[in-house]
């Protein structure tokens, strides 16, 4: 199930200034691009003339394609290590779908560490999907037109990487999983499969995934709560103690979780 943006801001830094300035919009895919696609997103805005804003985003550790009307680009996004800053301005939009952790693999056909950190134009990789390219603002039919293309491409035979798949969602959503050797462990391999079919499915490591999942825990407890116990939240992430984790928050959001917590609107 596709979660809506209203209980699920995962990525979005300072979610309650953003969604102020744009709408984001999610839809599921099919069941057959279900297998490699997590959803379609729609982010829309429409900024009075001469202002902008700049939002930062910490994706998740997959890959991205995404139509961008604005800019004139259709572009592939590896997994991005540090978070990216998007100026809107103006009236625009932007399309994209965002892969399951190894979904892209079947479609590049090579490792996927090759693209990690990158932004490739489509064109260079899968240029059947430039049919899909919205002209104007994307919308709902532009969605439907971009799963009819992928429902073409996925391949029908169970992939190597959807295992992989597998383990990195298991990383993302189980909380009793801190390091590396927790995982190994819990899905029968040893630490070194784990870590080359990271590499080579999702593009990089098991240990940043489990890492950037917990981030999102702690900045979606930031985003959501009123009052929030730092120390037993770093324990309850698998953190060293509190300043472990506000050295990781701030270094990928920032700023420190406190001060995160504190720009928070009170209710």
């Amino acid at each position: 199930m596709v979660e809506p943006v209203d209980t699920d801001t995962r990525g979005i830094v300072h979610p309650w200034a953003g969604l102020r300035k744009f709408s984001l919009d999610r839809f599921p895919p099919s069941p057959a691009v279900a297998r490699f696609v997590d959803r379609y997103w729609l982010v829309r805005w429409n900024l009075p003339e001469g202002e902008t804003y700049d939002q930062h985003v910490l994706v998740h550790p997959v890959v991205n394609v995404v139509f961008d009307p604005v800019g004139g680009v259709a572009t592939v996004t590896g997994v991005q290590r540090n978070r990216f800053t998007r100026v809107l301005a103006g009236r625009g939009g932007a399309l994209g779908v965002m892969f399951r952790p190894a979904g892209f693999r079947p479609l590049l056909g090579r490792p996927m560490s090759t693209i990690t950190g990158t932004v490739l134009p489509l064109a260079d990789v899968r240029p059947e999907l430039l049919a899909a390219a919205p002209y104007g603002e994307p919308d709902e039919r532009t969605v439907r037109k971009l799963d009819e293309l992928l429902a073409e491409l996925v391949p029908a035979g169970r992939q190597p990487s959807e295992l992989t798949t597998e383990w990195a969602e298991r990383a993302a959503t189980d909380d009793e999983l801190r390091r590396v050797d927790d995982l190994a462990d819990a899905v029968g391999v040893g630490v070194r499969a784990l870590q080359r079919a990271f590499n080579d499915h999702v593009g990089i490591g098991p240990k940043f995934v489990l890492r950037r999942y917990r981030l999102y825990q702690a900045a979606e407890r930031a985003a959501r709560d009123e009052h929030v116990d730092w120390h037993t939240l770093a324990a309850d992430l698998g953190y060293a103690d509190q300043a472990h984790l506000t050295r990781e928050f701030t270094a990928a959001l920032g700023t420190s979780p406190a001060r995160y917590a504190a720009s928070r609107p009170q209710p």
